[in-house]
């Protein structure tokens, strides 16, 4: 299964970021391109340890059950997948090309990973494997959503 803590995997994932422009439409979903990259960077900085947010309740009663039934082979996210509010940005204009760089450069620093205590605000904690696995598949998921 890809992951980001693979350099190709990484390399190949900026190299789609980098071919995101203003033209770039979503195929399903309501965000922007610029919303799209500035909630995944958000992802990363959570993976990355740099902001924890608040486990839910759900997640505290499947949360694990969940990731162990995505993380079970390589099938692609679910479109339109729920989110945690605080992940929902409502700005819907941005600088699309710094947004792009503050993303491809959370993506690099996968390759110094080191945040141990994980824990996620559905699935809880997780270990390095599957924050590799599922941070992929989040990337990947969103980058589809624009055809990159």
């Amino acid at each position: 299964m890809k992951t980001v803590f693979d350099k190709t995997t990484r390399d190949k994932l900026i190299n789609r970021i980098n071919a995101l422009n203003e033209s770039s439409t979503a195929q399903w979903g309501k965000m922007n391109v610029c919303q799209m990259t500035k909630h995944c960077a958000m992802a990363d900085e959570m993976f990355l340890g740099k902001k924890q947010y608040k486990r839910v309740f759900l997640g505290r009663l499947i949360g694990k059950m969940a990731l162990k039934n995505m993380l079970k082979d390589e099938t692609p996210l679910s479109k339109n997948a729920p989110t945690k509010p605080e992940f929902k940005i409502t700005e819907t204009k941005g600088d699309l090309s710094s947004e792009k760089k503050k993303w491809t450069g959370l993506i690099q620093e996968y390759a110094d990973f080191s945040n141990p205590d994980f824990e996620h605000w559905f699935f809880g904690k997780m270990t390095k494997e599957q924050i590799g696995y599922f941070a992929y598949k989040h990337t990947d998921h969103h980058l589809r959503q624009f055809n990159s």
